[in-house]
């Protein structure tokens, strides 16, 4: 009977212990799925201040180029360019 009752006890003590090691997992788990929701918004602020900053960047390549810079001018022609087909589009659903 003596064997029984230590092999109770063992097995007790190995229950408690995967409850203590599964209690701390999931204190763990929790903790990582707060920090993966922080580093995801920081991410997408990141995402947006990137596209802010690229839509700048063309812009003042843009200005640059027509105060005369020669190094962005064939985008600045491509961009009117395009602006001008929008336009005739726009003007061609509208006199439809």
């Amino acid at each position: 009977m003596s064997d029984l009752s230590e092999i109770v006890d063992s097995l007790e003590n190995r229950i408690s212990t995967l409850l203590d090691r599964h209690e701390k997992l999931k204190q763990s788990n929790q903790a990582l799925k707060e920090e993966l929701k922080i580093l995801k918004s920081e991410q997408n602020q990141y995402l947006q201040d990137i596209e802010k900053w690229q839509d700048r960047c063309s812009s003042l390549k843009l200005a640059n180029s027509m105060l005369g810079s020669d190094q962005y001018k064939r985008e600045t022609k491509l961009k009117i360019n395009a602006l001008v087909r929008e336009i005739d589009q726009c003007i061609v659903q509208l006199s439809e």
